[in-house]
């Protein structure tokens, strides 16, 4: 069934008058009497009668229309809904986050919403060993991950501004006590690595083997999550490099948090898989690009 004669239907029950049901679908009115017609053929009953004086609809067309409304506003809401969530202004937008979710990530989400207010923001923490893995398996649109990223299959869109790193130790540590360190102390303390799961280039530039003048750093455990680190700092099995922002969400008295000058700073980069783009994210990552960066200069 054409879904053009059931609008030349609903147009003449609704006006009662051929030339106004023409105007209002932009067509003629012979081509609205042609339209009409062919319906009547597929059903096997006349509509609709029409005389030189008036228009009006027989006793099948009046029971049709009623049910024909109600199914036609119910597929053009479908349709209208489709086009929304095409264009990116109605569904669930999932996006992951590695460590916290800081002040800025929050943010950009407060002012998504405001913006977008049928589009379902939900975050979703990704294991720290496995960044690429939760966008790859569709269980995220986006995430934002620690860089570097050099996947083929990924993008990444907006980078947010570095972060000075810091290096968790137990509150014991003789390290602990300093104002700040430098990149060679590095070498005089194991540091706490990522289970790999990702690529052995993230996991180097997260957990360093060498300090930048050549030195080795000693291996510690492998973990998967940031929360397995910390608990392993506290438990005195070596020492962990993260950002600031990422320490003051996860301060506690038996880590302490000591800055280090030498190391390059920590950054979080948007990143979703190449052949899944939509218009949500892209709008997220727009909206990510325009919200101040509080938390930083709150910790600097």
């Amino acid at each position: 069934m054409e879904l053009r004669e059931l609008e030349a239907f609903l147009a003449v029950a609704e006006e009662l008058h051929f030339g106004k049901a023409a105007a209002r679908l932009y067509v003629s009115q012979s081509r609205i009497s042609q339209l009409l017609r062919s319906l009547e053929r597929r059903i096997g009953a006349r509509l609709v009668e029409r005389t030189s004086r008036r228009v009006r609809l027989t006793p099948l067309g009046q029971e049709l229309y009623p049910e024909l409304t109600a199914a036609y506003r119910g597929l053009r809401a479908a349709v209208d809904n489709a086009c929304a969530i095409a264009r990116g202004r109605r569904g669930v937008l999932r996006i992951g986050f590695q460590g916290s979710a800081d002040e800025q990530i929050l943010n950009a989400v407060t002012t998504f919403h405001d913006e977008f207010p049928d589009v379902t923001v939900e975050l979703v923490e990704i294991p720290w060993s496995d960044p690429f893995g939760p966008v790859r398996r569709q269980e995220t649109d986006a995430a934002l991950v620690l860089l570097p990223v050099a996947e083929d299959d990924l993008v990444v869109g907006q980078v947010l501004p570095p972060r000075p790193q810091v290096l968790a130790l137990p509150a014991g540590h003789r390290l602990a006590r300093r104002a700040a360190l430098d990149a060679g102390d590095l070498a005089d303390c194991p540091l706490i690595g990522i289970a790999r799961t990702a690529p052995r280039y993230w996991c180097e530039a997260q957990a360093p083997s060498r300090t930048p003048d050549g030195r080795p750093i000693p291996a510690g455990p492998l973990v998967r999550t940031v929360q397995e680190a910390i608990a392993a700092v506290a438990a005195g099995r070596g020492g962990l490099l993260l950002c600031c922002t990422t320490a003051e969400y996860h301060r506690r008295p038996d880590v302490s948090f000591v800055p280090v000058h030498g190391v390059p700073d920590s950054q979080l980069g948007l990143i979703w898989a190449r052949d899944h783009e939509s218009l949500r994210v892209a709008e997220f990552a727009r909206v990510l690009a325009a919200v101040p960066d509080r938390a930083l200069r709150a910790v600097m």
